[in-house]
């Protein structure tokens, strides 16, 4: 099961005892998923879901705010994964078009009203809930191992618009993009995913999703550090190849005996312990050397040895 499938299931067990909420997240799924058909007068409300917990917590709704009957039709797709649609069908009925009207989906005359109805989500308690329902009828999120994503889609540009406003308005800082004929509102930081999802209430799935990013931040940081020491270490063997290789050369050609006391003394030490790191070798000089001292003397052997290569008959 999906991240974005648990995150909906527990979601759609989220039951607000507030009416102003409950109306909030009403109006945000049909306003996602909702579509009236008008026929001799008469007006009939279908309300789309993947999701069956979805579906219930629909019917659930209707039932409690309204009273109003409402059939739940059950569909098997017949491409890709051939999953479930579940329609909420409310047929024709008194009560139903002064639901609407108090939903703000229709005006006083019955016509389609746009835009949503700003007296309900005047709260933010209210805000909260339209953003819940608006996840449940449109939303999805990526799961924190992967690439960190949550997104609501909606075929209507002001209706995105409303949306991102109310994100705006709890500090998530939401963008619009266009995908063939939908509209996305997204988020792509982790921690304004992390707030979101506090926001609209899926505080297990929250758990979840920071549990994983931990996990995934102190793997990344474990590798970052393997990383650096791995570089670090074949660093310090190629310049010990490449130094006790120069000294080598001098001893052969030169002399270490000839050369003067402290050249000599480092030239001994990393023929003696080539596995040395730079303050290794100061600490075991005598007197002791920085790190800056043994690489000045380390150089003037590799400049020696260069010289040699090159042909000159005297260093």
């Amino acid at each position: 099961m999906s991240f974005s499938t648990l995150t909906k299931n527990e979601l759609a067990r989220v039951m607000d005892p507030r009416p102003c909420c409950k109306m909030a997240e009403l109006v945000a799924l049909i306003k996602m998923d909702g579509s009236l058909q008008v026929s001799r007068g008469q007006v009939s409300l279908n309300i789309l879901n993947h999701n069956a917990a979805v579906a219930r917590k629909l019917f659930k709704l209707l039932k409690e705010l309204f009273g109003i009957h409402a059939e739940v039709l059950v569909k098997k797709k017949m491409r890709l994964r051939k999953n479930n649609v579940y329609w909420v069908r409310i047929p024709p009925q008194d009560g139903l078009r002064e639901m609407l009207i108090r939903l703000g989906l229709l005006n006083s005359d019955g016509y389609l009203q746009e835009g949503l109805q700003q007296d309900l989500v005047s709260r933010n308690c209210c805000r909260r809930a339209y953003l819940r329902g608006a996840f449940l009828g449109g939303g999805s999120v990526n799961s924190p191992g992967g690439n960190y994503h949550m997104e609501i889609i909606t075929s209507k540009g002001r209706h995105a618009t409303d949306l991102c406003r109310l994100m705006q308005k709890f500090g998530l800082s939401a963008k619009i993009s266009r995908r063939k004929t939908w509209f996305v509102i997204y988020l792509k930081d982790s921690e304004q995913i992390v707030e979101c999802l506090n926001v609209i209430g899926a505080h297990s799935a929250l758990l979840e999703f920071e549990n994983t990013r931990i996990y995934k931040g102190m793997r990344n940081q474990v590798n970052r550090l393997v990383n650096c020491e791995t570089a670090n270490l074949n660093k310090t063997v190629d310049a010990s190849l490449r130094q006790t290789e120069s000294i080598t050369l001098v001893a052969r050609t030169v002399g270490i005996d000839k050369l003067p006391s402290g050249l000599r003394e480092i030239a001994e030490l990393r023929l003696k312990f080539p596995d040395a790191t730079l303050k290794e070798l100061g600490e075991m000089a005598n007197p002791p050397l920085g790190k800056s001292g043994v690489n000045h003397r380390l150089r003037k052997l590799d400049q020696m040895a260069e010289k040699l290569r090159a042909g000159e008959p005297r260093l």
